[in-house]
Order: structure tokens, then sequence, then C-alpha cells
């Protein structure tokens, strides 16, 4: 997804084609990477095709580091797109020519209002408590009172009466009175086109079919329909889209998405909460659709199973416990020698894979994240002389170091250097001293992780090597 797209690349048409059209202003955050899931599922599903347009027409805060991060952000997660991206800022020219088509089939016309006629406009309207738009005070007027050469813009030439439904797959029959649309600026005064204009061209030139987005974008479809519909009278082939505008997310109180909820970038749920693509795929996937109870679906069912019907109404939650519990899964799930991979990322200097994808299995059984199976495999790497929490000082007070030094003398005899073999002498010296396993295992413990919580015992000292086991067993003991 590197290079840019031309549109003789998007698509033959009778197909389904979607669209996800992010601005680089920022990261890809959780809302974006819904909606990109949700656009690029519904294009799997049917067969069609989704494309990517990135919006970056706000040169001032559209940064190549936000682009950057969106293109990976979306490549984690594993969605591909059936052309290079397209970048909206490329296609200035072809926007102003749509505009200049519309001036001059009647559809739109030249305003010469300076800002402050717009302003005193606007005050009026603010003491009269009305609603703040346009009053089409150009629509009817002839060009040739403007003094030459005075600075104009494009606006589009709403309808006045009447009023337009849009069917949309998810919200259902909306209705909208014409008179509610002003008539808005398609072309600025340096030529420039604005978000309304170029996106209705773009989404006709690249084919798209179905727009999938948030719900605050339904009002920009009943701005958006009158160009489309224009065109379509002044050069045919301009039909409508199918409309499908899915529910904001809000944080687990029911409140709107915020930082303080978890709406962060993707980069962020991969890198500081360790969270794995399939589990935010699948994750983002329930958030608003749902198939029956079940909670854990892969890319492949969701391909096969996702439809727009699916798709509720009402505000979805995110709640990264939950997100949390659902990475647990994929976590054992996850194959052992690809996992042994990122934790040794994440461990750095120093890791070893080969031990790591042996201590897999033991590490990742109760872990939730990628960052408790790396505290998890700490003990793996720890240098002698452990340094000890302070509940695992306390384990070994008292009578505990001569348990110890019973214990290295028991497993110094063992040959058999197995969890299963090691387990079988403990069990038989507590049986001999009298003393319950529990009484062996937590000085064991602390003695060999530095910590009171690890994987099993006997795993542990199989993971950690007989020399290395009985090393550090010593080094306590004494």
């Amino acid at each position: 997804m590197a290079s840019e797209s031309s549109i003789s690349d998007l698509g033959p048409a009778g197909q389904v084609v979607t669209r996800f059209a992010p601005s680089p202003t920022g990261f890809l955050h959780i809302g974006g990477a819904r909606t990109a899931l949700f656009n690029w599922l519904y294009a799997r599903h049917h067969g069609g095709r989704t494309l990517l347009r990135i919006e970056d027409t706000d040169r001032k805060r559209s940064t190549q580091e936000a682009i950057d991060a969106i293109i990976e952000g979306l490549d984690w997660l594993g969605l591909d797109y059936d052309a290079p991206p397209l970048f909206q800022s490329d296609r200035a020219e072809r926007h102003a020519e749509v505009a200049w088509q519309l001036l001059k089939a009647g559809h739109a016309y030249k305003c010469f209002a300076t800002p402050e006629e717009l302003e005193a406009m606007r005050e009026e309207q603010r003491a009269q408590k009305k609603p703040l738009r346009y009053d089409g005070r150009w629509r009817d007027r002839d060009p040739a009172e403007a003094p030459e050469g005075t600075p104009f813009v494009i606006r589009l030439k709403t309808p006045n009466d009447g009023d337009v439904t849009i069917h949309d797959r998810v919200q259902g029959a909306v209705t909208v009175k014409n008179e509610e649309i002003d008539d808005y600026i398609i072309l600025r005064a340096d030529g420039t086109p604005t978000y309304m204009l170029a996106v209705v061209v773009d989404d006709h030139d690249m084919g798209v079919t179905h727009v999938i987005r948030g719900d605050d974008h339904l009002n920009n479809a009943f701005r958006q329909l009158p160009i489309i519909r224009a065109m379509n009278e002044i050069e045919g082939n301009w039909p409508d889209p199918v409309y499908a505008h899915i529910p904001l997310i809000h944080g687990s109180d029911g409140a709107k998405l915020s930082k303080r909820h978890g709406a962060l970038g993707v980069e962020a749920y991969r890198d500081e909460f360790g969270i794995l693509p399939e589990a935010l795929f699948n994750y983002l996937l329930r958030l608003g659709w749902g198939y029956g109870d079940r909670e854990e679906i892969t890319r492949e069912e969701a391909v096969a199973l996702f439809d727009l019907d699916g798709v509720g109404k009402s505000p979805s939650r995110f709640d990264i416990k939950k997100l949390e519990h659902l990475n647990g899964h994929y976590l054992r799930e996850a194959d052992d020698a690809r996992l042994a991979g990122l934790v040794a990322a994440r461990i750095g200097e120093g890791a070893n894979e080969a031990l790591l994808t042996r201590a897999m299995p033991v590490l990742k059984v109760r872990a939730k994240n990628l960052n408790e199976v790396v505290e998890g495999a700490a003990f793996l790497f720890a240098k002698r002389p452990l340094a000890m929490t302070e509940k695992a000082a306390q384990l070994l007070e008292g009578d505990a170091r001569a348990v110890l030094r019973q214990i290295h003398a028991a497993l110094a005899g063992e040959n058999d250097w197995t969890s299963e073999a090691l387990e079988a002498t403990t069990k038989a010296l507590a049986e001999e001293l009298g003393l319950g396993l529990g009484k062996l295992a937590q000085p064991m413990r602390a003695a060999l992780t530095g910590t009171t919580t690890s994987p099993g015992i006997f795993d542990v000292l199989a993971l950690l090597g007989r020399d290395e086991a009985l090393a550090r067993l010593d080094e306590q003991a004494a």
C-alpha cells in the first residue's frame, strides 16, 4: 500500500465497492479501525472490492507520520486493499472540474459575498435565534452586479422545497427537509475544493457503491446527494450510493468515547497493551455487530457471516477488560514460536527465542496480554544474584533456607530433569519431612524466580535447566 492509486486501478462496474477514507491528522483510532473493518468485511463477503483513500486535503494538519501510522495499523489488522491508496490532495483539478460543470449547468452559482457580509448575516441570525446558514443572497443575482475582479466562491444550488429520504442500511428511512440544507461552498475563492465536493467526486470516480461510515456523517449524506443527483442530470451514470451509517462507539460508562476509556491509536493496543491483531479484529467485529451469542469469530468466519443486517442502531460500548479477556483466548490459541518472537522483541537483548518457545505453553496459560507473558518470562533470563520482591524475601525467612538445603540435596540426585520426575522427587521429600507440598513449593518459587507468582514450580525447574536451577536454590539456601 505504498504508491498512489490511479482511477483506472479501481475496478469494474457491477460489483460491490467500499472505501475507507481516513483523514491523516492523527493515528488510526479505534472507531476508524472498526469502520475500516466493516467496509473490508462487507466487500469481502460480497466478493467485491475495498479501497483506501487518504483524505489529506487539510495540508496544515495532515502529516506523513499519521499516513504511515494509518497504513501500518491497517496492515497489522490484516486489512488489505484492492488498489494502492488514493490521495485526495492529488485530485484537486478533477474536483474543480466538477464544480465548474455544476456552475455551467446551472446547479451552482458564483457568490461574491465578503467575509464581513457573511459575519453580519450570522450575527443577525444569532440575534433572531435562527439556524446559522447561508441565506442565498447571490443565488439568483447576476454575477455582473459584482465589481470586476471581486473574489468569489462557487456554491451548490440546493433544492429549496420538498424533502429527501435516505433508506439507510443501518438507520432505516431518514428524511430531511431540503430547506434545512443551505447553499454550501463547493469551490473556495482560491480555487480549492471543499470536503463535501471532494468526497462525492472521489466516491464516484472510484466506483464506490456502498458508503459505510460513522453516523456522525449522516447529515453529510443529505448535503452530498444534491451534487450526485445534479451530476447525474448532467452526465448520467452518477447513481446514489447505498448508505450505511454505523453508530459511534461509547465508553464502558455510556459516555462519548475518550482517551480515558481507551480511545487510543491502534498502535497503542499493539505496543502498550500487548494485544494481538486477531483479538482486536474479533473485538471490533463484535463492537456493534452480532451473530447470536458468538463471541469468538475467526477472520474466515467473519467474512462468511458479516452483513449490514447484523449492525445495531445503538452505540456500542468499548471495554478494555473485555478486549483483554478475548485477547487471552487468542494468546492461548496462538502458535508458540510466533508468540516467542513477539515476546523476545519486547524483552530485547538477552532474550532466547528457542527457550521462550519451549516455555510458551506454560507462560501463556493465564496471561491476558503480551506484557503479562513478558513478566511471566522474566525469571528465565534473570541474573544471579536474583533480585527479590518483598513478598518473596518473606518466604525465605525462618526455617525456609534449611528446607531449601534439603530440596537442593534431593534434586541434585535427580538424573531425569523433567517436570514429571522433579515433581515426584519433591513430593517424596515432602512426605519424608511431613510437610505439605506448598511448604516446599513456596520457598522454591521465591528462590528460583525472585517472586511469588510464576508458572508451575516444576515447569520452572525444567525450563531453567539443572545447572541454573540448582545454582539458584544453592544461592538462597546458604
